[in-house]
This record gives C-alpha cells, sequence and structure tokens, in this order.
C-alpha cells in the first residue's frame, strides 16, 4: 500500500506543479490582467506580476525536481494566503455585484485550497524532499528524534 500511496501523492504534486506553471506562464503572456489585482499599497506594480509568475514557475520545478520542497512549498502557501487577505477578500467585502461576489468568493476558495494543499507537501517533506518510499521503520525512527 505504501508505493501506491507514494505514486498518488507524486502524481498529485506533478498535476500542482503543471497548474503553477500555467498559472506562472499566464503572469507573462497577460501581464496587465494582473496587473490590476497588484493592491495600490504596494510600490513597483507590474514588477509584482513578474514577480509573482517567477514565483509560480519556480515552486512547480522545485517540486517536480522533488529539491528544497519544504521551503518552497512554505513560501507559496504564504504567497497564496496575502492573495486572499490583501486582494480576494478585499474585493468580495467590497463588491455589491452578485456575479462579482461568486467569482471573488470562488478566488478565496481556489487560492485558500491550493495554500492548504502547499502546506500538506511542507509538512511531509523531509531534508527539503518529498518524503519517498520508506519503510514503516524508518518513519518511526524519524518520529522518535
Amino acid at each position: 500500500m505504501g508505493m501506491n500511496q507514494h505514486i498518488v501523492s507524486r502524481i498529485a504534486i506533478f498535476i500542482l506543479a503543471i497548474v503553477m506553471i500555467i498559472f506562472g506562464i499566464q503572469h507573462f503572456l497577460h501581464p496587465y490582467d494582473f496587473l490590476v489585482k497588484v493592491p495600490g499599497f504596494l510600490p513597483g506594480g507590474m514588477m509584482w506580476v513578474y514577480i509573482v509568475g517567477i514565483a509560480f514557475i519556480l515552486t512547480a520545478i522545485s517540486f517536480m525536481a522533488n529539491k528544497l520542497v519544504k521551503v518552497a512549498a512554505y513560501l507559496l502557501a504564504a504567497l497564496l494566503f496575502s492573495f486572499v487577505l490583501f486582494i480576494h477578500l478585499p474585493n468580495f467585502l467590497d463588491t455589491a455585484d452578485r456575479e462579482l461576489t461568486r467569482k471573488f468568493l470562488t478566488d478565496i476558495l481556489k487560492d485558500s485550497a491550493l495554500a492548504a494543499f502547499a502546506l500538506y507537501i511542507a509538512s511531509n517533506a523531509r531534508h527539503q524532499r518529498i518524503l519517498e518510499e520508506t519503510d514503516v521503520e524508518d518513519e518511526v525512527e524519524v518520529v522518535e528524534q
């Protein structure tokens, strides 16, 4: 059962990585669509659009290469939760339009779910790598240390 669970976990992480690459590429292909989402209190406007695009792509590479996974996953979760707090939630609270309210709620839920998945990945990473196939005795030994 452990081997199947490991394969399913790696597939799920690769799917997230592909999604993050697509999100990252979208930041470069359509930067002005994202510029309007950059909070006004942040200087640099367009720079943030590109930084987020790069962050998404680098996180995906980290997950696929199984290197620096814990750091990348925690940073991704922090980035996504910051989107919820500083972009999606204010938009949700500041609109009276029903259609926009649903859209902003969907954005809140999507980024919260992705951030939760990133936290799960980080919590299962050992020594900056996604936990690879191990024996139960190895797991017990790690927990006892």
